[in-house]
């Protein structure tokens, strides 16, 4: 066996990477594999965001592994939490001695007669322009678990007047360990998730705390922490548990975005009314009544309503308006008004940036992903052996992570059964890739719409953003149908051979449909 060659490798070892890992070995056991991680510890978004308060936004029940127990009395849970459950996952599971910390991919290489990936990484030390030695690894089979945002850049836009600015400016991806903000006065930029995060956290150490945005988001009060789950535990296993629990979170989650598409005038009334009872008179309510309908951007968390009570204490204050420029103190606004402050958060938002900015080729062909279509959310229309993983965007991303990494998990079986080395999904011929893989109002998305793959308009060719549908397709569905084309080539693949042995030409053999 060569010593570069793995039979599955997987890029990322954060929530999506360690589950495909562990499904691997649960349902594909003889597979050999291994994870390239470019941080130096496991655990992606939860261990690179470092900012005060950061957590999951959604329950932990269906954001964590649908086969590991969530037992935290956290339901909305610190980012720690996240970073050692998946931690524990690893170990227990045998996959951490798996995982290549410091290798960043570069490019990936797909050869139809070899049936083979060529994987180029550079090794690096934890600096984003470490430039460290290339490696090259080969496997059958690509899944690309890295997320869908930049890890080196977020976004700032270009404020004007930024180096007048005389204190600290501060991105939340990129937190200072050494950064004290006790009594200092902060401007929070932004109202999204982050922004909606930070500003109650920073609260307490604060002089006072502004959330500055351009326009307000729709927020919803959730309790912290699950009171029913660890009194069932006391009567019935972990598993059982956690199931009933991850089913009843998932469908509230579900109810509450079927009333907003459905009855969006309804939904904005129950969620405006219950802010109303939040806020109590402390602040007017146009500064939390959204110009969108509810869930065209994603619906922001305020756990145990801590940033409410923040504003009803008078540690915080809500300004809605626009940044005409930075200066020496502060930020001058539009309207004239001007706000003092020490430190400036630019929660401003991510840059997405699908397959880890890798350069993907087919035969020596680049492949221009942001025209590729999707197949089921996962493959891609003329990419053989590659899977993407994308979460959803109305509910928790692992959902979705789990079934794709079972979706993979039946194809890589499929291949074994059939003596199959390749599989493909033949392009339909059509016009029928039309609309970004991703679709919100948000705007990472909406600035990365012209980056993204494209989908089709009905299935196979789409990302539907639905468990239920998922669940059918990828858990259920029949694996033959007219786009999915399985192959084997004529000479065993490198995972069959002798290191001694000399590579052959491999021609590719359909194979039929059992």
């Amino acid at each position: 066996m060569h010593s570069n060659y793995v039979d599955v490798l997987i890029v990322g070892a954060g929530l999506s990477g360690v589950g495909a890992a562990w499904h691997l070995r649960d349902k594909c056991p003889g597979k050999s594999f291994a994870l390239l991680e470019g941080r130096q510890r496991m655990g992606g978004t939860w261990d690179l965001f470092r900012y005060p308060g950061v957590r999951s936004d959604t329950d932990m029940y269906t954001l964590g592994y649908k086969f590991k127990p969530w037992k935290s009395t956290q339901t909305i849970a610190d980012g720690p939490l996240i970073r050692s459950y998946i931690e524990e996952t690893a170990h227990e599971a045998g996959i951490a001695q798996h995982i290549r910390f410091g290798h960043k991919v570069l490019r990936a290489s797909w050869s139809s007669d070899d049936a083979l990936w060529t994987v180029t990484a550079r090794r690096v030390s934890g600096t984003t322009d470490d430039l460290g030695e290339e490696v090259t690894l080969r496997c059958n089979f690509l899944m690309m678990c890295s997320g869908y945002y930049s890890y080196e850049q977020g976004f700032t836009p270009d404020f004007k007047g930024r180096e007048r600015f005389r204190g600290q400016i501060v991105h939340p991806q990129f937190w200072p360990e050494d950064l004290d903000y006790t009594g200092k006065r902060v401007v929070v930029i932004g109202s999204g998730a982050t922004a909606i995060t930070l500003v109650p956290s920073m609260a307490d150490k604060a002089a006072h705390v502004t959330m500055l945005q351009r326009s307000p988001t729709y927020v919803l009060s959730v309790p912290r922490a699950d009171r029913i789950s660890p009194f069932m535990r006391r009567f019935l296993p972990d598993q059982v548990v956690h199931h009933a629990a991850r089913a009843a979170f998932f469908s509230a989650q579900a109810a509450t975005y079927q009333l907003s598409k459905r009855a969006p005038q309804l939904a904005r009334t129950l969620l405006l009314g219950a802010v109303r009872k939040q806020l109590d008179g402390a602040l007017p309510m146009r500064h939390f009544t959204p110009r969108y309908k509810p869930w065209d951007e994603r619906l922001c968390a305020v756990p145990d309503g801590d940033m409410f009570a923040a504003i009803r204490e008078g540690k915080v204050s809500v300004v809605t308006d626009h940044i005409d420029t930075f200066t020496e103190t502060g930020v001058r606004l539009q309207s004239g008004a001007e706000l003092e402050a020490d430190i400036l958060v630019t929660a401003t938002g991510l840059e997405m940036r699908l397959f880890g900015g890798m350069e993907i080729r087919v035969d020596g062909v680049p492949q221009v992903m942001s025209q590729a279509l999707t197949y089921k959310g996962v493959m891609f229309a003329g990419v053989p052996n590659l899977s993407l993983t994308v979460g959803y965007t109305n509910a928790s991303w692992t959902l979705r992570a789990d079934l794709v990494a079972e979706y993979v998990c039946r194809l890589l079986k499929t291949m074994d059964e059939r003596g199959a080395h390749t599989v493909l999904a033949r392009h339909p011929g059509a016009r029928v890739g039309v609309r970004p893989m991703l679709e919100m109002a948000s705007g990472y998305v909406a600035r990365a719409k012209d980056k993204l793959p494209r989908q089709g308009e009905e299935s196979p060719w789409q990302l539907p953003q639905s468990y239920r549908r998922d669940l059918k397709a990828l858990r259920f569905d029949r694996l033959d149908d007219q786009h999915l084309e399985f192959t084997r080539a004529s000479t065993q693949p490198l995972s069959k051979r002798s290191t001694a042995e000399p590579r052959r030409r491999a021609a590719r053999e359909p194979v039929a449909a059992n």
